[in-house]
């Protein structure tokens, strides 16, 4: 083991129990996407017991910068976390369990931004080995459209600190893969993803005189139904395509034809060609299915993230790297991952690469998934967050 991987070790070490403290306190106080105020004034706190300069972006984000102390290097690598929280009421039995009602870290958030706040604490610590600059950007608003990153690049403060930015590098904490491992995946890796919020409205009436009605429940479910052509019927097969509608909502009864039905959906792929042409099909048929039966529409269309593309090469230069630092066996390939993620927009400004960290323990506190009420992890997974990114960035800066 060579002297900067002993000395970022030891640091792990010390800095573990507050990366772990900063993360229950974080999961204590979430916050929601574009209301992150006390997370950024805890982030701001921190930064400066530590005594590292930032400049506050998009309202509640923090950009921190470390410049090496070994000169002459003018590379840039920014590592990411988003800050923010869900609209979910927290159903965990735990110390640290939420305080805000129905707001909850169920996505790892907490994790991202108390492991970014580590990283911070190392590449304090051994400034004079490296040149170049570090910026650490703590992101607002991943979890809602528009999301916070494109509010970052729009900014400019990435590059208002200078020099050229060679990677931006991010993660998220995976509870389907094993704790201690990362999963790395070159090319497309994450999806797209567009909302659509539409009504049908129909003419309302006795369940028992339906043509004396127009049936916009009969209507929606036509509609849904033409829909889902369009993914295995126009979507060419080896393109990942996913349109699923999470409501659908009819006020009637038993025996009520109910006036209006609504709905909300979304649409995801990895291809950001067939996105577009997707989405306006998408459109087309809700606006002209239910008036060729009678009923009116309204419709509104969301565009989310595009499509998160991690560079080939920065991945297969990440496996070489920690292979070496963690073994071969604790680094593995995954593949593409449906979720949506606003780091995505990064991909499409500079190299960029995302990744996943194992969190899952083999227990039953770590078996529930993202989103959920009763999300998890298990803290142990900072060990290799922190250390991972530490030496990804530093081999970036060398060259």
């Amino acid at each position: 083991m060579d002297q900067l991987t002993d000395q970022i070790g030891k640091s792990v070490e010390e800095l573990f129990s507050q990366a772990v403290y900063d993360r229950r306190y974080l999961h204590q106080h979430p916050e929601l996407s574009f209301h992150e105020f006390e997370t950024s004034a805890y982030i701001r706190q921190r930064l400066d017991t530590l005594g590292i300069a930032y400049r506050t972006v998009a309202k509640t984000g923090v950009v921190a910068v470390l410049e090496g102390e070994k000169g002459g290097g003018d590379d840039v690598v920014v590592i990411r976390a988003d800050i923010d929280a869900l609209p979910i009421e927290e159903k965990n039995a735990i110390d640290y369990r939420s305080e805000h009602h129905g707001v909850m870290h169920a996505c790892g958030h907490d994790f991202h931004t108390a492991n970014l706040l580590g990283i911070a604490g190392i590449l304090q610590a051994v400034r004079s080995t490296y040149s170049g600059k570090i910026l650490l950007l703590f992101q607002p608003a991943e979890e809602k459209i528009p999301g916070g990153a494109i509010q970052v690049l729009e900014s400019g403060v990435l590059e208002s600190f200078g020099g050229c930015i060679k990677a931006v590098l991010g993660l998220h904490v995976s509870p389907r893969l094993e704790l201690g491992k990362i999963g790395v995946c070159e090319g497309r890796f994450m999806a797209s993803s567009d909302e659509f919020y539409l009504s049908v409205k129909g003419s309302g009436g006795h369940a028992a005189e339906p043509h004396r009605a127009v049936d916009p429940i009969m209507i929606a479910v036509q509609l849904l139904s033409t829909l889902q052509q369009i993914v295995s019927r126009k979507a060419d097969p080896s393109t990942p395509s996913v349109l699923t509608f999470g409501r659908f909502e009819g006020r009637g009864a038993a025996n009520v034809i109910p006036d209006e039905v609504v709905l909300e959906g979304t649409f995801r792929t990895v291809d950001e060609k067939w996105r577009a042409e997707a989405v306006q099909q998408i459109e087309e048929v809700i606006r002209t299915l239910p008036r060729s039966l009678g009923a009116s529409v309204q419709l509104e269309v969301r565009r989310g993230y595009p499509t998160l593309y991690n560079d080939p090469s920065l991945a297969t230069h990440s496996k070489i790297v920690w292979g070496n630092l963690f073994g071969q066996e604790r680094v593995t390939d995954v593949g593409i991952w449906m979720a949506a993620e606003d780091f995505a927009y990064y991909s499409h400004t500079y190299p960029s690469l995302f990744v996943l960290v194992g969190t899952d323990n083999g227990r039953s506190e770590t078996k529930y998934g993202l989103h959920n009420a009763q999300f998890n992890l298990d803290e142990e997974a900072l060990k290799t967050s922190m250390p991972a990114l530490v030496h990804l960035a530093l081999d970036l800066l060398k060259g």
